[in-house]
């Protein structure tokens, strides 16, 4: 991470660029630098967070906190923390094992009282010879889980030093059956890799990859309901401290309090504060609408600018404009065609930068660096920040996701306006991971190069980080799951709901056999509210799809709707039984879905945007 004090263009640049670009220069980042120095308020107060030592144990206890589990810290029999520790793999449940540890040595010699005992947790006695052999599996996106007999990492051999450089005409194929930490290989030459490290400026020397799509298709991250993406963060939290773990890296993350920030305007404002003053006026929204705003002036008028990004507007310019928009924003007063180009990148950048919560949130900013400088190998540089996006609080997500997008589109237009894929990543680099601290040293200024490398695999790889990893979706179902029995468990040790269930079985139970007792097993019935014959039985087989299910309902209903655009525009979603709420892909085989998860209702409804 970068400092404040960093806001400088260093003596050393050249070093630096030499031992960590290949001899390649980080003109642009610096000239960026500069360029944020000079427009920057003299005197402004940018201490809005302070980092704390935490005491010991606290680490380890936030840690199991954000993961979920912090019944193993209160010692409550907490369902949805019992149903997550259910479906962890193996090495998933050895790093939860090796933090409760921790914690718990820490706790008996800091308080001397009495906590779990990590063996009552995972079922493990004094003769079990090791956790491995009482660890979970792997867990496929089929919800089956196998045996592995030998342990999945070992050494081999690789004699390349250097991040990677597969022949860029041939694609790599991805896979998210399986979970990455259990899929790692240790390389004996990492150590010595890292060393030797040298990030290629070249695009095209970055590795072109193919996701595999299964049965089930793919899932991106707004498919899923906001209950089951929580579980999601829980596991994508322990999947990552598991893949580190098993890379031998420490997974740093920054313990911040917040001292203070905005609570009113547009810039220098919480993104949740944007977000639940601009949904009082446009309910439903994800990005902040002056963030979209800015987005869509530069889209409209600013691809084909030469230098954009690079070449700044005028300081005071943008410094007026800033003022002008707090004032007249909201009342659409603001006259955006008197806008120039550079100076709308100005302030978008401004935007993103003057954010008091990192974009890429604070607590994982270290995490992000390091999967630069201690991973060699990038499809492992990618699994690495795929995981942490998932980690991604939603508005940060979302507008992440908004900005990337447009980044995308500029380097589309490189030919016209001039800008590459490392040229816009050099630029974004110092916007996204300033860290407001007020100290710097010259391995934060190393870092430099790091920063830029993952702004460029976030642009280039950014359809594949939107998408949840099947293995994540699978142990999400097993928890629900596991939920669903839990919660059946504690009604039938209550006497008086007991007695409630029994009334009320004649009045629920019996409706929903009639209801589904002549339909055969194979047969779905889909429910379309929006349209004219608004459900309808479906017979499934091995080749039946979603889009083959949707294109039945509007060649059944193409005479009888009047809102053609609104149907045409729905997505088949799959919801209850062990999923919240699932939007599926249209390239979804329905019955491999039908098995996993039999007691689901199916409809028919518009995707949220």
């Amino acid at each position: 991470m970068l400092s404040n004090e960093s806001l400088h263009t260093p003596q050393f640049n050249r070093s630096i660029s030499e031992s960590s670009m290949d001899n390649s220069s980080m003109e642009d980042f610096w000239c960026e630098v500069d360029n944020i120095k000079e427009s920057s308020e003299e005197g402004q107060d940018d201490s809005l967070l302070m980092e704390v030592k935490p005491a010991d144990g606290e680490l380890e206890a936030e840690w199991l906190q954000n993961a979920g589990l912090s019944n193993l810290i209160s010692g409550t029999q907490e369902h949805d923390g019992q149903a997550l520790l259910s479906t962890l793999t193996r090495t998933q449940a050895a790093a939860v094992q090796k933090r409760y540890t921790t914690y718990t040595q820490t706790m008996r010699k800091k308080n001397k009282h009495t906590v779990r005992d990590v063996r009552e947790i995972f079922g493990i006695n004094d003769s079990t010879p090791s956790f491995e052999s009482k660890a979970l599996s792997p867990i496929p996106s089929n919800g089956v889980q196998h045996t592995i007999k030998k342990p999945i990492w070992k050494p081999v051999i690789n004699n390349s030093c250097s991040i990677e450089k597969p022949s860029p005409s041939v694609a790599e194929e991805l896979s998210f059956e399986v979970s990455f930490s259990e899929a790692v290989v240790v390389d004996g030459k990492d150590k010595d890799c890292e060393k030797n490290q040298r990030i290629k400026k070249d695009d095209s020397a970055l590795p072109k990859f193919i996701v595999w799509k299964s049965r089930f298709g793919l899932t991106e991250v707004g498919d899923l309901s906001p209950e089951d993406m929580k579980k999601i963060r829980y596991l994508s939290l322990i999947e990552l401290t598991a893949f580190y773990d098993a890379l031998g890296i420490e997974l740093k993350r920054n313990r911040i309090v917040r001292v203070k920030g905005r609570e009113n305007g547009l810039f220098g404002v919480p993104l949740m504060t944007l977000l639940e003053s601009d949904q009082k006026k446009s309910p439903g929204t994800k990005v902040p609408l002056i963030f979209q705003k800015l987005l869509q002036r530069l889209e409209e008028t600013g691809l084909e600018t030469e230098g954009i990004l690079r070449v700044p507007g005028s300081a005071a310019r943008v410094k007026n404009l800033r003022e002008e928009l707090e004032a007249k924003f909201h009342d659409n007063s603001f006259e955006w065609n008197k806008v120039r180009n550079n100076d709308a990148a100005g302030l978008l950048k401004m935007f993103i930068r003057e954010l008091p919560l990192s974009l890429f949130t604070m607590e994982y900013l270290a995490a992000f660096i390091t999967l630069v400088e201690k991973i060699s190998k990038i499809k492992l540089q990618l699994q690495a920040l795929h995981l942490l996006i998932m980690l991604l609080p939603d508005a940060n997500r979302d507008t992440a996701k908004a900005l990337l997008n447009f980044l995308k589109k500029v380097v589309s237009n490189e030919e016209k306006n001039k800008m590459s894929l490392w040229n816009v990543s050099m630029i974004l680099a110092p916007n996204l991971f300033i860290c407001k601290r007020k100290s710097a040293n010259k391995e934060e200024m190393k870092a430099a190069a790091s920063t830029a490398h993952i702004v460029r695999l976030l642009i280039r790889y950014q359809d594949i980080l939107w998408t949840v990893p099947s293995f994540l979706i699978s142990q999400v179902r097993k928890m629900n799951e596991a939920a669903m029995i839990n919660n059946k468990r504690q009604l039938i040790f209550d006497k008086s709901v007991k007695k409630l269930l029994r009334r009320k079985t004649m009045e629920r139970e019996r409706p929903e056999r009639r209801e589904h007792g002549d339909v055969p097993e194979g047969v779905i019935r889909v429910y379309a509210p929006l349209h004219s014959k608004v459900s309808m039985a479906i017979q499934l087989n091995s080749r039946t799809k979603a889009k083959d299910i949707l294109a039945r309902f509007h060649c059944e209903n193409s005479h009888g709707t009047s809102d053609n655009t609104r149907v045409h525009n729905q997505s088949l979603y799959e919801i209850g039984g062990n999923i919240g709420e699932h939007c599926l892909d249209p390239d979804t085989y329905i019955l491999d879905v039908y098995h996993v998860n039999p007691h689901a209702e199916w409809m028919l409804k518009p995707k949220s945007s």
